[in-house]
């Protein structure tokens, strides 16, 4: 009888023992954990911290795992914590967030996502004037601020939001409105205007190409500028295989100013020979008087397109 006593008085304090349990309304990350065991509330905030995350863009929407980001969670920490958490505590789940992983990924969304913009160029002439093609705008993903997005969403362990892609709008640089000066010759009626962008600006009388050694027509763009440039005889050429070069001065076929076309051997330049303007009478190139043509010289660059049409 007295062993049995001994026994029982050993015994009894640890089957009245209760488990040890989180307080009432204590949650862990967002994750309710109370009245819970320590493995219980575990197994909980693992599969809640374990949920992909949810991104959007537009009507797309996907999601990518917190482990493929390379984030992980002080769970066993914050569990231990909850079990001496007074009720309805807010106990904070501690996110490492791995930043190289999070930015290789931030740069593959903005190989996916991003485009450039494209700028005008000049399609061809209608109506007289130059036609453009649509500028338009690009996209990029802003990869600063969404690797800042991404990192909060791991570290809220909110899961229920989704995380909207950040991007900005790029601008396209060149639009119609600030082309630039943009050359027509109208061969046929021997006139050449000069455009910015869509706007007419002046119109000059040419003399353009003759019969037997017509303008090309066809869209081109200034290639050289010479300042007081040497007329030198075209290589091949029957009318001019007896001549000589000649130097800068009044007499020089070229006048003052050249402007040299991506057409071969074609240019636009000023003539001593102004009788000649409003006729085809030239050998291929655009003949305009010396002082227009030293006025069209100091406002196109090399690039400026030079469309050639017959009427």
């Amino acid at each position: 009888m007295f062993v049995a006593a001994v026994s029982l008085g050993v015994a009894a304090p640890d089957a009245a023992r209760k488990p040890v349990v989180i307080a009432p309304g204590v949650t862990i990350g967002g994750v309710r954990v109370g009245g819970m065991m320590s493995e219980a509330a575990r197994t909980r905030v693992e599969a809640a911290f374990g949920r992909p995350l949810r991104l959007s863009f537009r009507a797309k929407q996907w999601r990518i795992s917190p482990r493929y980001l390379g984030a992980s969670a002080g769970i066993d920490q914050a569990v231990s914590r909850a079990l001496r958490a007074a009720p309805r505590t807010r106990v904070k789940l501690r996110v490492s967030a791995a930043q190289p992983r999070i930015r290789r990924y931030v740069a593959r969304l903005d190989r996916l996502f991003s485009f450039d913009a494209v700028d005008t160029t000049v399609m061809g002439v209608a109506g007289g004037r130059p036609q453009f093609s649509p500028a338009k705008t690009g996209l990029a993903v802003e990869k600063e601020g969404m690797a800042k997005a991404l990192t909060r969403s791991l570290r809220s362990n909110n899961r229920r939001a989704a995380t909207e892609l950040i991007v900005r709008e790029v601008q396209p640089r060149i639009t119609p409105s600030n082309y630039g000066p943009v050359v027509i010759i109208f061969r046929g009626s021997n006139r050449l205007s000069l455009f910015d962008g869509p706007s007419l600006v002046r119109t000059f009388g040419v003399a353009t190409g003759s019969s037997e050694y017509p303008t090309p027509l066809g869209n081109y763009s200034i290639a050289t500028k010479q300042l007081n440039p040497w007329w030198i005889p075209p290589p091949d050429s029957d009318w001019a295989k007896d001549k000589k070069p000649v130097p800068p001065g009044p007499g020089n076929p070229l006048g003052t100013r050249w402007m040299g076309i991506t057409a071969p051997l074609v240019g636009i330049h000023g003539t001593p020979d102004a009788a000649s303007i409003g006729y085809s009478a030239s050998h291929g190139c655009i003949r305009m008087r010396v002082p227009e043509a030293e006025w069209l010289f100091e406002r196109i660059s090399v690039g400026t397109p030079v469309l050639i049409v017959s009427s």
